[in-house]
């Protein structure tokens, strides 16, 4: 996406603000992200006059899975915890809310990045190689088996985050036109 194009970047709000602003601020969905497996929804997040997206998932609209017991937004928020406990700074900041407009779920700073990159563009850029190796191993540490090609994110400081939400650009591109 062109750089004028691009929206105006979120606020430069440390870890421990993000981490705030997502426990207690007042959450706003906008709209569901139509392709995830799972409900998922790009929402607003406001408090003290500061106003971020974030991505909503409610626990109640998790499709059951066989090998993974139930409640994965809980995980979610458990590998947030992890990677910042460990420093890596991998998963985006990740909260879990009781009070969310569809029920208890977790709630995860949005991730602005260029989404037509994922998994399958960034392993033709050696550059990428070594961010893919952390992530890699953070997942085989967390017993993630749910790695999607869309899930890691670049954002337009060339940050790569392994997220567990994709399809925002399918949503923002329609809710657009």
């Amino acid at each position: 996406m062109p750089e004028d194009e691009r929206p105006p970047p979120a606020t430069d709000l440390s870890g421990p603000a993000w981490l705030e602003l997502l426990a207690k601020g007042e959450l706003e969905v906008l709209g569901r992200l139509p392709w995830s497996s799972n409900y998922s929804f790009l929402a607003a997040v406001r408090l003290q006059g500061s106003e971020q997206r974030a991505v909503y998932k409610p626990g109640r609209g998790e499709r059951p899975l066989r090998d993974y017991p139930g409640g994965l937004f809980r995980r979610e928020v458990a590998a947030h915890e992890l990677s910042s406990a460990l420093g890596l700074g991998i998963v985006p900041e990740t909260v879990l809310r009781l009070d969310g407009p569809h029920g208890k779920g977790s709630v995860q700073r949005f991730i602005d990045a260029d989404f037509a990159e994922h998994y399958f563009t960034l392993l033709n850029e050696p550059l990428h190689h070594a961010q893919l190796r952390r992530i890699a191993a953070f997942d085989l540490l967390v017993n993630n088996g749910d790695r999607k090609g869309g899930h890691l994110l670049v954002d337009w400081e060339g940050r790569m985050w392994g997220s567990t939400t994709a399809c925002v650009s399918t949503w923002m591109q329609s809710s657009e036109q």
